[in-house]
């Protein structure tokens, strides 16, 4: 890359091209405002995935465990834990002096059907079901108590109008599985700060669901420090005056608000849906994967315009805000590959392939990320 296009394209994204160990990063420019995260799986932690590092090193001081540290993943057999990917995990954030996440201790999704079963396959009573989450959370929190700095307690327990979704967590255990959920995961580290984590934030109802769920919390002295608000958002939606009000309410309620799981999907979709819901998915078909091979030029410029608009919202309440995580560290690891139709390209994120930086191919406007 020659001195002046590399010079431009440090400019139009705040040094997310810059390559050599001389330039500064992602963390770098926004040090000052919030972390920059990304999820990451078992390739990138254990040394195995080519470059990873060296992106890592460069650009991000906060990581958040993508699936490695999900119930199915870290305890798929009553009693049998597998601690490899945390291990790991752990030791490649404090090799980067990084802000550690811990995702997630409970959720509906990717936990075994045992969970809430007894050896004749029945139902555990609530007390049973109880036992068996502090059990989890007493572990898995309990090996890495003073190393991870936070943790999703809970994800994604409520429906987008506000109505709680009905798991098996809920049915078993009605509203209170979040309150005892906090509270095992206080007990088990005190030191760490707990957030609940969830997608279309942006939406009045589901909100209000929310705040309302963590103020009763604090309410009777229960911990929980922050709301995540996952950020899966499409190139022209959700509106940003949308994703603004909802960091503006969170903060005005009193707690830390994190950006979690940002991406933006650049496909077209099925159906008119808006959320991160993986029981949705559609069988592969060329109609919903029309960038097989490249994404357009215009869709490329429209994606890193979407970016540009969002992080300069972000830095408006950088106040308000304690970190932003991608969901993925470069387009061909990004969940959304496959969801919601199952073995597409998708380019949603910052880095493409070949873990190259994107930037505006139209023109070189001089477009910044860091307003002044």
């Amino acid at each position: 890359m020659n001195h002046s296009r590399f010079l431009i394209s440090c400019i139009l994204l705040g040094a997310f091209s810059c390559q050599s160990s001389n330039e500064r990063g992602l963390k770098d420019e926004f040090q000052s405002n919030f972390f920059i995260g990304a999820a990451v799986n078992a390739r990138q932690v254990d040394g195995s995935m080519a470059s990873a590092d060296s992106l890592l090193d460069l650009h991000f001081n906060s990581l958040t465990a993508e699936n490695g540290l999900k119930w199915s993943n870290v305890q798929p057999e009553e009693g049998k834990f597998a601690f490899e990917f945390g291990d790991n995990y752990v030791k490649r954030g404090k090799k980067m002096d990084a802000f550690i996440v811990g995702h997630t201790l409970v959720w509906h999704q990717q936990v075994p059907d045992w969970v809430f079963r007894d050896k004749e396959g029945s139902f555990l009573s609530k007390e049973a079901l109880q036992e068996r989450m502090d059990d989890h959370i007493q572990t898995v929190m309990g090996r890495y108590k003073d190393q991870i700095d936070g943790w999703d307690v809970v994800n994604e327990a409520f429906e987008d109008d506000g109505g709680w979704r009905k798991t098996h967590w809920y049915l078993l255990m009605g509203e209170e599985y979040i309150a005892q959920a906090f509270a095992k995961a206080h007990q088990v580290d005190p030191n760490a700060e707990l957030y609940y984590n969830d997608y279309n934030v942006w939406k009045p109802e589901k909100r209000r669901a929310i705040l309302k769920m963590a103020q009763n919390l604090r309410s009777r002295g229960i911990r929980i420090d922050g709301i995540g608000m996952q950020g899966h958002y499409r190139l022209d939606f959700p509106s940003l005056d949308q994703i603004e009000t909802a960091i503006e309410e969170i903060h005005q309620a009193g707690f830390q608000v994190m950006i979690t799981e940002l991406d933006v999907d650049v496909l077209p979709r099925p159906s008119d849906f808006d959320g991160a819901d993986l029981e949705i998915s559609y069988a592969d078909s060329p109609e919903w994967n029309p960038y097989a091979d490249f994404i357009p030029a215009e869709v490329h410029d429209k994606l890193v315009n979407r970016y540009v608009s969002l992080f300069g919202l972000f830095k408006k309440h950088s106040d308000k805000i304690s970190r932003v995580t991608f969901w993925g560290l470069h387009d061909g690891s990004t969940w959304l590959n496959n969801w919601p139709v199952r073995g597409r390209t998708n380019y949603p994120l910052l880095f493409d392939r070949e873990m190259r930086l994107k930037w505006n191919t139209a023109s070189f406007q001089k477009k910044t990320i860091i307003p002044t």
